[in-house]
């Protein structure tokens, strides 16, 4: 269905471009006439490419077999032992402390909060000097 449907749309846009040229070229021939086998194509096309593609049973069970070998193969890999060598174990690293966050001592937050209110008072400040400087011209 979305196929159709897809074609559908496709025949209308192609339908609305060839009515847009078809003045340019001095052609007069109805739509309906170039529609019906456009129609017919795009109807064939939709019903093959619908169709269900089939394997044979052989190749069916083939894959499976070639499947099920797989993962035999690898049960046999999980269930055979591993030779171990033997090797000095070590002690895993340990995790490094997590360092420890430093504390804005209150003067630190004061001098930030004042620079802060200095950044301000500033733009509020080069506000007011444009907004009087363009008042006046307003005006006049």
């Amino acid at each position: 269905e979305a196929r159709r449907d897809h074609a559908h749309k496709e025949v209308a846009s192609l339908d609305a471009a060839i009515s847009a040229l078809r003045p340019l070229a001095g052609v007069a021939a109805p739509v309906a006439a170039v529609h019906a086998p456009v129609v017919a194509v795009a109807h064939a096309a939709v019903k093959t490419a619908g169709k269900k593609r089939t394997m044979p049973a052989s190749a069916i069970a083939k894959i499976r077999a070639a499947q099920k070998a797989r993962w035999a193969k690898i049960r046999a890999q999980k269930s055979a032992p591993k030779p171990r060598a033997k090797a000095k174990v070590k002690a895993a690293p340990a995790k490094p402390a997590a360092k420890k966050r430093t504390a804005i001592s209150a003067e630190g937050i004061a001098r930030i909060r004042a620079a802060q209110q200095a950044r301000w008072a500033k733009v509020r400040a080069d506000k007011a000097q444009v907004a009087q400087a363009t008042e006046p011209a307003q005006l006049a």
